[in-house]
């Protein structure tokens, strides 16, 4: 069921006992950052935090602030409104296999998904909750602009305070498409801020085109309403689809779309807070350093400059916030509900592969463990560089490829087999491709080194002369006989 705010989110979230209300006086700056880090860190990833009286710079907040409410698969799943994030992962397979009905039954099936589908197309409204309250940067409110937001200066050698979790709305200006992306803010002054888009994001390119068209590029950002946006803007999307079809679809009711008042994007009309404003082509500013998901501090870098136009909210605002750094943190639950739900496009492309996990102490991008049913020789070498070409996982530094009977979300049994069924001359491969700009560890920015390891059973035509040896395993009757026998005594041996 969609959620139409992020005060919704909160009730459902204390309903389900994944919500912890601080009461205490807490500072922006690391103090909610520290609170936060040891929850995510702590077993199960700990409970969502509202922050009922944050302090900016000392003095307390307008609004309360709600972090770590995606920091486990619980809640993942119930911002995604499911039991569990297999269900949507199913749903997205049935849509992918569709094909004509050949009976009354795969019929009625079939409608089904058409309906689910009729969400998808976005509603357009004249007004909207996010429109309630509005500041204007040429007609300024008594006090601050940005500083009566709780943004967070997350780590101590941050260059400043970071809104971190904007949903930047950017537009093609030669189609009209438009995106959602998550692009970190630094807080300049009132009504100015970076704007952190990599030179690989869709945000950036559109960017580089307006810089070409000599225009001013108009920019809105939206933070809160249904958790479904937040999750959207961070899906590895193909390019060219609008994240607002998607989070009708995924919320099963179509996303109300308001004009914003000083350009002419379209914004959702639950969001709790939307900024407007734009970016000048050609205009940059130095932004950071910023602690990252890597775990590391990343390096002052020159970034475009977003001018805030205006800002509107709802009356019952809250400031939705995350931190990221070593992990594990929410973004690793996000990014392993990407995966779960993307899992048929992957199998799409690639019938082979059976399952794939991206640990925690990868931070995503750095490892992969794919596994898959191998057919014939260096088929694990096809698989490798397949997935270094789709999207997003051209930034893997390392990818694992085991067989499909090794289970890819124990690390101890990836590295097991790793260590078993490698020998490293002959089964890893070194290629060079685009990197990810975080990474501070390749010699030259955006541009590095990739290792994909084959940890596989070998064939003869694979250079293996030998018969390969059968793995060590219990037969299932004499399994299931010792799980009965452990069962009866109700205690471990």
């Amino acid at each position: 069921m969609a959620i139409g705010s992020t005060r919704e989110w909160i009730e459902q979230l204390e309903r389900a006992g994944e919500l912890v209300r601080i009461g205490e006086p807490l500072s922006t700056e690391l103090e909610i950052t520290e609170l936060a880090d040891r929850l995510m860190k702590s077993p199960g990833g700990g409970k969502a935090l509202l922050i009922e009286q944050p302090q900016n710079l000392g003095h307390p907040a307008e609004f309360p602030l709600l972090i770590n409410a995606f920091g486990s698969s619980r809640r993942m799943a119930m911002a995604l409104g499911v039991e569990a994030i297999e269900e949507i992962a199913v749903q997205l397979g049935g849509l992918m296999k569709a094909k004509p009905p050949r009976s009354f039954g795969e019929a009625i099936r079939l409608l089904g998904q058409a309906l689910d589908l009729r969400h998808a197309r976005p509603l357009e409204v004249t007004s909207g909750a996010c429109q309630e309250v509005v500041w204007r940067a040429d007609d300024p409110p008594k006090g601050r602009g940005l500083g009566r937001l709780p943004v967070l200066k997350c780590w101590p050698e941050d260059g400043g305070p970071f809104i971190t979790l904007p949903i930047v709305v950017t537009r093609d200006p030669d189609t009209g498409d438009q995106n959602w992306g998550m692009y970190r803010m630094q807080i300049f002054d009132e009504w100015t801020t970076a704007m952190h888009w990599q030179v690989h994001k869709v945000g950036a390119r559109h960017g580089r085109r307006y810089e070409e068209l000599g225009r001013r590029m108009p920019v809105s950002v939206f933070l809160g309403g249904d958790p479904i946006y937040t999750f959207c803007a961070t899906a590895p999307l193909p390019d060219g689809i609008d994240e607002t079809l998607f989070a009708g679809y995924l919320r099963k009711k179509s996303v109300p779309l308001v004009r914003c008042l000083t350009n002419d994007h379209r914004v959702p009309a639950d969001a709790d807070f939307v900024l407007e404003g734009y970016v000048d082509p050609g205009e940059r500013r130095p932004e950071g350093p910023f602690g990252d998901h890597t775990g590391f501090y990343t390096p002052v870098d020159s970034y475009p400059v977003f001018h805030v136009t205006a800002i509107t909210h709802r009356k019952d605002a809250v400031y939705p916030a995350t931190i990221v750094g070593k992990p594990p943190m929410e973004d690793f639950h996000m990014g392993t509900a990407s995966v779960r739900i993307f899992m048929p496009v992957f199998k799409m492309n690639f019938p082979e592969i059976r399952d794939m996990a991206f640990p925690a102490e990868g931070v995503f991008h750095n490892l992969v463990f794919v596994s898959i049913k191998k057919q014939y020789p260096y088929h694990a070498f096809k698989i490798m560089n397949g997935l270094w070409g789709m999207g997003l996982m051209m930034f893997s530094k390392i990818i694992v490829i085991v067989d499909a009977d090794v289970d890819v979300h124990n690390t101890s049994d990836v590295l097991f087999h790793l260590c078993a069924n490698t020998d490293p001359q002959r089964d890893i491969l070194f290629t060079r491709g685009p990197s990810d700009s975080l990474d501070h560890a390749t010699t030259e920015p955006n541009i590095g080194s990739h290792m994909g390891i084959d940890a596989t059973h070998k064939l003869s035509g694979e250079g293996y002369a030998r018969g390969w040896p059968e793995e060590l395993k219990m037969p299932g009757s004499v399994r299931e006989k010792i799980d009965a026998l452990m069962a009866r005594l109700g205690r471990p041996l």
